[in-house]
């Protein structure tokens, strides 16, 4: 067993002997006895860093998989480390881009603006202009950051997966990681570091971002430098702004709070609704509230995608979440792959109205409490949820809670409301659809014309 091995299973067998201690053996609530283990398992998690920290943060989009506990911890890790010299640095760049960083840049910060496990981001400026995909040209002297894949960063995560994949079958790593299908999630894990590990998919990404918001002047994203940009570094717009952590200091600076709440949210609907494409790890360091008044979104490493037929099956469960539908519900997460078992039907409907008259009960609505709840829901029942319907539950709850940090009392729903009929008009008015019913209302017609 190697040195890394034994580290990392002593360090989670250290973890799991804590938790015991913390949850009382056992004898305190079922959410104390959760929350305790949760908070050992993303200590242990930020201790060994490397794959761990990316695996964390990976479980803390998961609610679904892994619960509110273990997901609600996780979103805590801190994936910061010491930096590595800049002339290490220096070498990845100058080895991805063919040439000298004083020939590439007029000027870059030996000090990273931050430093994690796998890339480290260095402050820079543009020696020359330069025309982006999509947005104004970059003039020369233009301030950029400049994000490197970390010397030996890859092949240390993916030797840590290797060894993930070895503990799979333990009984410890069954512990943490109960009912989970740990070979399946180890290869969703790792495709996700393979992605990672070439910048250049990041900077697709927020292209493509860039050209779904190109009409939209309160949303920014930065705009790449391709001609500076290979698998191992990434160079883009440099963002200022306010984290949510900074609100109080942006809202002195002028900064409507509340109108970028509403427009933050909308904004989120519209990559649901409308693009099938949304950001699913937002964060207070993934966006910014900027001086002229703009939202910013950076860091695309977690980006959910959906079909045409799922954004309209999506469409009427926010609709029945709005009218207290538990039949329409169900009916249309099922065709989302949240299927319930015949038998389990009825006692699934009448939780899930509960659920729904408690979260509507006082008038305003609270998508979190309903979509954690529903999946909370699901699981104590044993029914399977699919990885997209959970990351998109705790996206739109993240939307949620980013959003009233701006604005106390916005309403979710209401700001769901436009796009929600929207896709149900238009489903209801397709082709498709018209055809399909057409027999059913002929039929119904007919009897009531000959009773």
């Amino acid at each position: 067993m190697s040195a890394r091995s034994t580290r990392i299973t002593g360090t989670l067998l250290l973890a799991f002997v804590r938790g015991i201690g913390r949850a009382r053996f056992g004898l305190t609530s079922t959410h104390a006895r959760r929350a305790a283990f949760a908070l050992e398992w993303r200590c242990a998690f930020e201790k060994l860093g490397g794959a761990f920290i990316k695996l964390g943060q990976m479980i803390s989009v998961r609610p679904d998989e892994f619960g509110d506990e273990l997901a609600g911890e996780m979103e805590r890790l801190r994936d910061q480390v010491a930096p590595v010299p800049f002339a290490e640095i220096a070498a990845v760049i100058e080895r991805g881009l063919g040439a000298s960083t004083a020939t590439l840049f007029a000027s870059i910060d030996e000090t990273p603006l931050a430093s994690a496990s796998v890339a480290q981001v260095h402050a820079a400026v543009l020696s020359a202009a330069y025309r982006p995909v999509w947005g104004d040209e970059l003039p020369a002297g233009a301030e950029v950051v400049v994000k490197v894949i970390r010397p030996g960063a890859g092949e240390a995560l993916l030797a840590d997966i290797g060894e993930a994949r070895r503990l799979g079958g333990s009984g410890l790593m069954r512990a943490l990681l109960r009912g989970v299908d740990v070979s399946a999630l180890l290869d969703e894990f790792e495709d996700s570091v393979r992605r990672e590990l070439d910048l250049r998919v990041e900077g697709r990404i927020a292209d493509r971002f860039a050209f779904d918001f190109r009409p939209d002047p309160k949303i920014v994203v930065p705009r790449i430098v391709w001609n500076l940009t290979s698998p191992q570094v990434l160079t883009m717009e440099r963002m200022y702004g306010w984290r949510l952590s900074e609100l109080h200091e942006a809202e002195l600076a002028g900064v409507d709070a509340h109108g970028l709440a509403v427009h933050g949210a909308t904004a989120f609907m519209r990559q649901v609704m409308l693009y099938g494409r949304y950001h699913a790890d937002l964060h207070p360091s993934n966006l910014f509230v900027t001086p002229d008044n703009r939202i910013a979104y950076l860091d695309f490493g977690i980006v959910g995608h959906l079909t045409d037929a799922e954004r309209g099956d999506i469409a009427q469960v926010l609709a029945a979440f709005v009218y207290r539908d538990a039949d329409r519900a169900l009916r249309y997460s099922a065709n989302l792959g949240v299927i319930v078992p015949p038998e389990k039907v009825a006692m699934v409907r009448r939780e899930l109205g509960e659920l729904l008259d408690a979260t509507m009960s006082g008038g305003a609505t609270d998508f979190k409490h309903f979509g954690f709840g529903f999946l909370g829901l699901l699981r104590r029942n044993g029914i399977g949820i699919p990885g997209g319907y959970g990351l998109l539950v705790k996206s739109l709850a993240t939307v949620e809670g980013v959003a009233r940090r701006l604005y106390p009392d916005i309403d979710i729903m209401e700001v769901a409301r436009p796009f929600v009929t929207r896709m149900i008009g238009e489903s209801i008015g397709s082709p498709a659809k018209l055809q399909e019913r057409l027999p059913a209302v002929w039929r119904a017609a007919m009897r009531e014309l000959l009773a």
